[in-house]
């Protein structure tokens, strides 16, 4: 299966601007689009749009044409890995826009319900091992999967105007299996942890996100390890980096560390902003 990279100006087009979904699932590819930190819309081959982490308005990575909530395009569906701000921060908003259901883990979709930040039907609770189809039998598949890691969900208190910090559920990896059977790992936020290995035996990811900051999760030479002795996906994109001081790890550690030996995983070098299909 190869792969190929896809930017808005080779296209003829403005950032921001995108192939629409019918032309996607025509071609029978997937799509990603990385916005900065977790931030990641994926388009099905058969046109369905998933969006991750969205940390769209105030993420200083974003480029300036995602940085509003119709930016984005259409999207069917919302992922959620845990509940710290920078990565569900516009997730409410979108599913709200769309009537698109925020899947997350159980724990801080509860929350989210209790506090009334999204009705019941617009925040669907599972959990790790668990499975859905949101789109029929024969769609997409996503699983949710571990992550070590914490969540925590700060909500601005109407009657108070003050912060209160909820409990967050445990934070969550999905393995996303597209209609044609290719599948993503996104990590979400994680330290290495060694039922890594598990899910990639059971799972087998063609492409994996992989967070490399260092700090809050993996640095490059945590990520690479894992990418080389413990997954050994076909490709890997490195996210969250570089959109706060502590996150100082970089794409070019993370390749140096992967190294070039026979089998290791492919670096995507993707910018906010540029997509990459197969």
């Amino acid at each position: 299966m190869s792969v190929g990279r896809f930017f808005s100006t080779l296209c003829g087009l403005a950032l921001g601007a995108t192939l629409s979904a019918p032309a996607l699932a025509q071609n029978g590819k997937t799509e990603v689009l990385w916005l900065g930190q977790a931030a990641t819309r994926i388009t099905t081959p058969a046109g369905k749009v998933i969006m991750i982490d969205p940390w769209l308005v105030t993420n200083p990575k974003t480029p300036a044409g995602f940085k509003n909530i119709h930016g984005v395009g259409k999207v069917d569906l919302i992922l959620v890995t845990h509940g710290h701000f920078d990565h569900m921060a516009d997730a409410p908003d979108l599913a709200k826009l769309h009537k698109a259901p925020m899947y997350g883990p159980a724990g801080l979709n509860q929350v989210v319900q209790s506090l009334g930040v999204l009705p019941v039907e617009l925040s669907p609770r599972f959990g790790k091992g668990g499975t859905i189809t949101p789109f029929g039998a024969d769609g997409v598949k996503i699983t949710a999967v571990g992550a070590e890691h914490s969540s925590e969900y700060v909500w601005k208190n109407p009657v108070t105007s003050r912060d209160e910090v909820h409990p967050g559920g445990e934070p969550v990896g999905f393995i996303i299996e597209m209609e044609n059977g290719f599948k993503i790992w996104h990590m979400g936020d994680t330290a290495v942890f060694g039922d890594m290995r598990l899910i990639a035996q059971m799972y087998k990811p063609d492409l994996v996100l992989a967070p490399i900051g260092g700090h809050f999760v993996m640095n490059p030479v945590d990520a690479a390890m894992a990418m080389r002795e413990m997954i050994r996906p076909r490709y890997v994109l490195p996210i969250h980096y570089g959109t706060t001081p502590q996150l100082r790890g970089t794409p070019a550690e993370f390749k140096q560390a992967l190294g070039n030996a026979a089998g290791a995983p492919q670096m995507l070098s993707v910018n906010p902003g540029e997509k990459v299909d197969f």
